[in-house]
């Protein structure tokens, strides 16, 4: 019988990606998405998937902010894996709508383990939490690692490291297989056109194509570790494969400036960046992150893992597609 897995956020980038994998591995991949008057599932339909996959995919409407929809969709399911890559995820944003962001991103995670724990699962179910990189903020250590201390800057990270908590309370409490990726910031050509990667490749490609002028950013300065989305999932899947739940920090051990992105970008389509990019101190953040880098030296040793896309892969990757999308 097929292994059936319940993904939140499956509309999403990771989502998306995680749902490919599942499927090619045999599942029976259940979805939660958000009902809206627009139904935006652009990476969902472009999804080539064949006609026995299809038999196996399945979506639900619900929210994380609907604790008995939750709970009804745990009994009807049962489901054998069940991976929450559900949030509010943008950063700047949070700091607009921080209740919001509280409610989704980190009372979500609580009304999800509940559903678990009130559809008698905790034995038989194992939970992923899509922890972030984000919770060590004003970092305490460089690089950071599984043991290094938070102090999250922004409501998005304040939420991801309650449900980050909660994870390891429903592990050590109940007894239950429950794991968190710490993830870095990871990319792809799916991530969304608000995330300042993306921003970047789809103006590089635009201004190639003479379809944009400008490209507006804040700070340039920021580094952080960039991975490629495609391959974290993979490191989702293989944490719910172990023995025991545990926590991983998934990255790639090299940080870079938002400004070598730019930088990156526009040499990959053939222009000097400094004549397009401008800077507009309204997209920079209440409180900064400065520096991001992770060390996955605990996903290599126990779960054979490591990136092996690194960033100029990424950015070439990122805008090529852009200049095939948008030409």
């Amino acid at each position: 019988m097929n292994k059936k897995a319940f993904i939140t956020g499956i509309t999403g980038q990771d989502g998306s990606y995680l749902t490919e994998l599942l499927l090619s591995k045999g599942y029976e991949v259940h979805g939660l998405v958000r009902r809206t008057s627009s139904m935006v599932r652009e990476r969902l339909d472009e999804l080539d998937l064949s006609e026995e996959e299809k038999s196996r995919y399945h979506l639900h409407y619900g929210d994380l902010t609907d604790g008995t929809g939750l709970t009804r969709m745990m009994l009807e399911i049962q489901p054998d894996e069940v991976y929450n890559l559900a949030a509010q995820s943008h950063v700047r944003v949070s700091f607009d709508c921080p209740e919001y962001t509280g409610d989704c991103t980190g009372l979500g995670t609580q009304r999800l383990l509940e559903a678990i724990k009130v559809a008698g699962l905790m034995n038989t179910t194992r939970f992923y939490q899509a922890s972030s990189s984000e919770m060590f903020g004003k970092v305490q250590e460089i690089p950071q690692k599984e043991t290094t201390p938070f102090w999250p800057r922004s409501p998005y990270a304040c939420a991801k490291m309650y449900s980050h908590w909660l994870t390891v309370n429903y592990r050590e409490g109940y007894g239950m297989h429950a794991s968190s990726g710490i993830l870095f910031n990871h990319e792809s050509p799916r991530r969304g056109e608000t995330f300042v990667t993306r921003k970047i490749t789809k103006a590089a490609a635009l201004i190639k194509l003479g379809k944009q002028d400008k490209l507006v950013l804040g700070n340039l300065d920021a580094k952080r570790d960039w991975g490629y989305a495609k391959e974290y999932v993979e490191m989702m899947w293989l944490m719910l494969q172990q023995d025991e739940g545990d926590d991983y920090v998934v990255a790639t051990n090299e940080t870079h400036s938002v400004k070598e992105f730019v930088q990156a970008a526009f040499e990959e389509v053939g222009l000097d960046w400094e004549k397009y990019v401008e800077y507009d101190e309204a997209f920079e953040r209440p409180a900064e992150v400065d520096l991001l880098i992770g060390d996955p030296a605990k996903a290599k040793e126990k779960l054979g893992w490591e990136p092996k896309v690194k960033f100029r892969e990424l950015v070439k990757i990122m805008v090529q597609a852009d200049l095939k999308r948008f030409a």
